[in-house]
């Protein structure tokens, strides 16, 4: 029992203690499933504050010798599968907390007690390993790979190796390329060959960023990723799940509805909507909400990304923040925070650090939820993008005309914005048009749903603003037309029965046609309200 070495349950113990405790314990049961196999290394990567820790701090008190941890686990889920106990505190467990670890190591090189500074960590785990294995380890040693092959020589103990913060070298240290070639020397000396076969029973590795990549081969190939963009079998652990939301919104007596466009937006195939959990949990303990996640960095990391000069990325983030996705290529980026060469590598970045969420079936990005929506208006707005900021204070004005009705003054209101976006978004397709006018709806958001191409049965209407339970507003179902007329847009809605899509919603419709003329560049638009 150790800082390193078979720690206790201290961590998970005080997490169960706490007034709020979302049981994800089931993740156990598939390391369960691969441990003593033959690929029995795991990396999890998934945004700061997504409860990495907490999972570290979970499976080192469920595998760890060091604790006796069968009160903890007996009332959670992993408890009613048929395997629970085999594994329940019978490993030999070493946990790294990696930001930590270097951190000292840094400090031993500068005050010159070492001169390596991944020797000093494996230095620092051995000196425990040499109190429980005196007669097979020597504090002179400094390979820990060696020292666990050594072990296993002689006892045949295997080990399991928890790594907090893996990746922490690529992110603090994004240009010392001799740091990260010890780093990934010493991490290949554990994970890879004989001695991974033989002395590692598990390995998990959890950070932000998934496994460095050198060309088009990973620097530990050997190991099963799961990340924001394939989470695979961990994909209901990343968050909160719906379900688990809904709960906490009961408890806690807080609008569902609210905190679903707040902190909503990560989804993943067969699991659907997840949450982000660190917001979920101080909004309902505050009983306000708020950016509770982006408070924990200051925008300007991702102010530095987003002013990146890769061709079509300022276009890509415009049409985002206007609610609409944008393709993206996951493919070439290398995992790492400097090697970005486009607006993919860019945005997979985005992807993984969690500002951006990332729709697989059809390889789609877009920003998902109010809570990141504002710190990207907050980017922007430093950045200087003084014709999106416009668009945006616009957007009032143009929901209240269209709300009052007034034709002539959504279209000036669409012109403006217009003209203000062309640099930025090619103005050539409906498509650009959708893209302009979700923008200059932007305050719509507060009180709508925001639906683009809404199935209807009969077609997709472009756009559709879906009251949220709160809001007395009038339903909008908006219909774009590029070199034609508002009336024709407004004949099609009626023709197709775009309303039948929210009959379910028992307010009152405008339906509301907008026209380009791409000869004249003006707009025309028609308002109608449905007479049910």
């Amino acid at each position: 029992m150790g800082r390193y070495f078979n720690p206790t349950n201290t961590g998970f113990r005080k997490a169960l203690a706490s007034e709020i405790y979302i049981d994800k314990s089931e993740m156990i049961e598939y390391l369960n499933s691969i441990i003593g196999g033959i690929e029995p290394l795991v990396c999890v990567s998934r945004p700061r504050r997504f409860g990495k820790s907490m999972a570290v701090n979970m499976l080192t008190a469920y595998y760890s010798r060091g604790c006796d941890s069968q009160e903890l686990f007996d009332k959670l889920k992993i408890s009613h599968f048929e395997d629970y106990k085999k594994h329940l505190n019978q490993y030999n467990v070493l946990r790294i907390d990696m930001q930590w670890m270097i951190d000292e190591a840094i400090k031993a090189v500068k005050y010159g007690r070492e001169t390596i500074i991944f020797r000093y960590v494996q230095k620092q785990i051995i000196k425990e390993l040499c109190k429980n294995y005196p007669q097979i380890v020597n504090e002179g040693d400094y390979s820990l790979p060696e020292v666990l092959q050594n072990i296993y020589d002689v006892t045949e103990e295997q080990f399991i190796i928890i790594i907090d913060e893996w990746d922490c070298v690529f992110r603090n240290n994004k240009t010392n390329k001799e740091l990260q070639i010890e780093y990934i020397e010493m991490l290949r000396g554990l994970f890879k060959g004989v001695i991974a076969e033989e002395s590692i029973a598990l390995a998990y590795l959890t950070g932000i960023l998934p496994i460095k990549k050198y060309g088009t081969e990973s620097a530990l190939n050997n190991f099963k990723e799961f990340t924001m963009t394939e989470p695979k079998q961990m994909a209901e652990y990343v968050g909160f799940t719906e379900g688990e939301v809904k709960m906490l919104c009961t408890k806690f007596h807080m609008n569902f509805e609210e905190m679903k466009r707040w902190y909503d937006g990560y989804y993943f195939k067969d699991v659907g909507n997840i949450y982000n959990p660190r917001s979920v949990v101080e909004a309902s303990l505050s009983e306000k909400y708020g950016g509770y996640w982006t408070s924990t960095e200051t925008y300007e990391s991702l102010k530095n990304y987003i002013i990146m000069n890769f061709d079509g990325l300022k276009d890509s983030i415009v049409t985002m923040i206007g609610g609409n996705r944008c393709k993206i290529d996951i493919r070439a980026f290398q995992n790492d925070m400097v090697s970005l060469k486009s607006k993919d590598d860019v945005m997979t970045l985005l992807v993984h650090l969690g500002y951006l969420a990332y729709y697989s079936e059809k390889e789609e990005t877009f920003i998902p939820n109010e809570e990141v929506r504002t710190e990207f208006i907050l980017a922007v707005k430093n950045n200087s993008w003084i014709e999106v900021i416009r668009a945006i204070e616009q957007s009032e004005e143009l929901l209240k005309a269209t709300l009052d009705g007034n034709e002539k003054q959504v279209a000036r209101c669409l012109e403006y914005i217009h003209m203000d976006t062309t640099s930025i978004l090619n103005y050539n397709d409906e498509n650009a048009l959708s893209c302009v006018v979700s923008l200059a709806y932007y305050s719509a958001r507060k009180d709508y749903i925001f639906i683009r191409e809404m199935p209807t049965g009969k077609g997709f209407a472009d756009i559709v603003f879906v009251p949220r339970k709160y809001s007395d507003k009038p339903a909008l179902i908006i219909e774009l037309k590029w070199n034609d007329n508002a009336e024709t847009a407004i004949s099609q809605i009626k023709e197709k029965k775009y309303v039948r899509a929210i009959q379910k919603y028992t307010g009152d419709i405008l339906l509301v046609g907008i026209n380009y003329d791409k000869t004249t560049k003006v707009h025309c638009c028609k308002i109608e309200k449905y007479r049910k």
